[in-house]
């Protein structure tokens, strides 16, 4: 899998937009919002991310840098993402050490990035929240009745069947 275009594929779902820079060895995939701006770098290994993300993140910085001083308030939230595939067990710590750095940028570092997955799962972080309330199997009416204890039985009965708007605002609005 190639985390390059995997990453771009993901943060294109998020609603970014992505672009590589090509003036970097391996090249860096750049990501804007309306209020975040990133660059991912892909490193060949954990040894590799560790010497030298922070003359990556320099050399990507000050090429774009005349843009992120344009930027106003979003020049705040600059992320560097900094991965690499390799298994990296005994470095893995380091690795994710670095995020706990904020000079000059935000910063997500992982090892072991191998799969889609565990693209989407290192960029959740720079993505729309996401809540999927299951409600399948779930009775609304009843779900409905053991949450509204404040709400007189009668509004709640009308509201629940087939009575207007209007006549359950009468009910609502009368005194019990």
């Amino acid at each position: 899998m190639d985390i390059s275009t995997q990453s771009e594929v993901v943060l294109r779902e998020a609603g970014y937009e992505t672009w590589p820079w090509t003036g970097a060895s391996p090249p860096v995939i750049c990501f804007e919002s309306a209020t975040v701006v990133g660059f991912v770098h892909v490193f060949g290994s954990a040894n590799e991310l560790l010497g030298t993300w922070e003359t990556a993140q320099q050399r990507v910085l000050a090429r774009h840098a005349p843009a992120l001083r344009a930027a106003g308030a979003k020049a705040w939230n600059v992320y560097s993402v900094f991965l690499t595939s390799e298994l990296a067990p005994t470095l893995q710590h380091r690795v994710e050490k670095l995020e706990e750095n904020f000079a000059l940028t935000r910063k997500i570092a992982r090892t072991a990035i191998q799969t889609p997955e565990d693209v989407t799962n290192v960029l959740m972080p720079l993505g729309p929240i996401k809540a999927q309330p299951l409600l399948e199997n779930a009775d609304i009416a009843e779900r409905l009745r053991a949450r509204a204890k404040d709400v007189p039985v009668e509004a709640l009965n009308a509201f629940l069947g087939d009575l207007q708007p209007e006549d359950v605002a009468e009910i609502l609005g009368s005194p019990t």
